[in-house]
């Protein structure tokens, strides 16, 4: 007999993975978005997975556990992994995506998938079925209202910022030069480099710019992550040359020489016309934002094609709400997943939704819900989010430090490589153990280690 449908509430990364996941187990869904019906205060088109702060998915290095979920997730048969690198742009190190292909393409398969119906409107309450609540970071008001009534308590929240994009033509690249850190991933940045007393007046520039006001009722909480650079500037003068601007590993060819401090610019785009300027999110006004971004050397004359701009975020207390199945305690029947639960970042949000997607499947044919082991990268993610000893909390990207504690005095780059050795140990004989389908080719080994995971550990 067919499952019964489930709903996937949100049609952002988490939600277009879940929605793919149940799809590819058999179970019918009804994905519900919003747009363009109803707009948001960061997204520009009615695609599905848009991508509305940076086009970095982050490291692709296991010197990173987001470089390790990355690898869990393909295995799981990732939609938004498996669109990510055919949509790649050079970024050096980092998987990074054009944004207008990696939405198209997310959106024609989500359309294109038989068992999945997309609907286009808002969801104002909880439904009655099997639900996967995936709304992100801009959940609409009626739907936070009534989820506040379920939860018995306010939502936590706190502010992003979008960094701006420039178009590639107006950068002078008589004064940019295209370089990686170290030489990391070949020279796929743009970097404009400071000299100190450039770089002093910029940083005098930034903290005397005009921005954008926060309302007195709202209580205004940055994740580190996505800190504005007048924010950060205000910790001192040289917290940007030791930041998003350090200059280590970089020699501006016009002299041979270290500058003071470096801003560098990421490709926005397969074509290579749009460059975003990294680590510089921002809540300047737009005109201040002009004023003083053109002070930067290469972009005198920049033209904004987008400019930055700063939104809340809505988390809610997962430790005190979840499951670790990702299981609201108070309604079973109602699953969490992406950025509304504490998880911060893109990579981390989807992975979120293939979990939920595992767990809503398994409940929808009556199977006990799974629990991915704390060793692997989804599990810490998890156990972060989840644990109900936790009393202060704030959303979390994935890193080693989430992991549980390792034997051998190892440390750095080899205590890592222990680490993701355990990792993918488990996780492969956690699949196995619990009949979880994965995306592997039928004809692949088992226990089979990704080319690039067995690269960077020396396998």
């Amino acid at each position: 007999m067919q499952p019964r449908f489930v709903t996937v509430v949100g049609g952002g990364l988490a939600g277009c993975e879940a929605a793919w996941q149940l799809a590819r187990r058999g179970v019918p869904v009804r994905l519900y978005e919003m747009r363009p019906l109803c707009a948001t205060a960061a997204h520009h088109t009615d695609q599905l997975g848009e991508l509305v702060c940076s086009n970095s998915f982050r490291s692709a290095s296991l010197d990173s556990a987001v470089g390790l979920l990355k690898e869990e997730m393909r295995r799981l048969g990732s939609l938004v992994m498996q669109i990510a690198d055919a949509t790649q742009v050079p970024a050096g190190s980092a998987l990074a995506v054009d944004r207008d292909a990696f939405s198209a393409q997310i959106t024609a398969a989500i359309h294109g998938a038989p068992l999945i119906t997309v609907v286009r409107e808002e969801v104002g309450a909880l439904p009655d079925t099997v639900t996967i609540v995936a709304t992100g970071p801009l959940t609409s008001p009626s739907l936070s209202q009534s989820l506040r009534q379920v939860f018995g308590e306010q939502h936590l929240y706190f502010y992003d910022a979008i960094a701006p994009i420039v178009s590639a033509d107006s950068i002078n690249h008589d004064i940019a030069f295209l370089a990686s850190r170290y030489g990391k991933g070949g020279d796929d940045y743009l970097n404009c480099p400071m000299s100190r007393g450039e770089y002093y007046r910029f940083v005098e520039a930034v903290l005397g710019a005009q921005v954008v006001p926060t309302k007195d009722f709202e209580r205004c909480i940055y994740f580190e992550g996505c800190m504005p650079i007048e924010e950060m500037a205000r910790r001192g003068p040289d917290t940007l040359a030791f930041g998003p601007m350090r200059p280590v590993g970089l020699l501006d060819p016009r002299s041979g020489q270290r500058p003071f401090a470096v801003v560098q610019l990421r490709q926005d785009n397969a074509e290579a016309t749009l460059y975003n300027i990294v680590g510089f999110q921002t809540k300047m006004t737009y005109s201040e934002q002009r004023r003083v971004f053109r002070m930067i050397p290469g972009l005198e004359q920049a033209q904004f094609v987008r400019l930055g701009s700063l939104h809340r975020n809505t988390f809610v207390n997962s430790p005190r709400l979840l499951l670790p199945t990702l299981q609201l305690r108070s309604q079973p029947q109602t699953f969490l997943a992406g950025q509304l639960i504490g998880v911060e970042g893109y990579v981390e949000s989807a992975a979120a939704g293939i979990l939920a997607a595992i767990n809503a499947t398994r409940l929808s044919q009556g199977v006990a819900c799974v629990v991915p082991p704390a060793t692997t990268a989804l599990g810490a993610l998890v156990h972060y989010v989840t644990d109900a000893r936790r009393r202060e909390f704030q959303p979390m990207n994935a890193n080693y430090g989430l992991f549980p504690a390792i034997s051998g005095g190892e440390r750095g780059r080899d205590k890592r490589k222990r680490q993701a050795r355990r990792a993918w140990i488990h996780f492969v004989n956690w699949i196995a153990e619990q009949g979880i389908e994965d995306g592997l080719a039928p004809s692949a080994a088992a226990t089979a280690m990704p080319a690039s995971l067995a690269a960077d550990l020396g396998t």
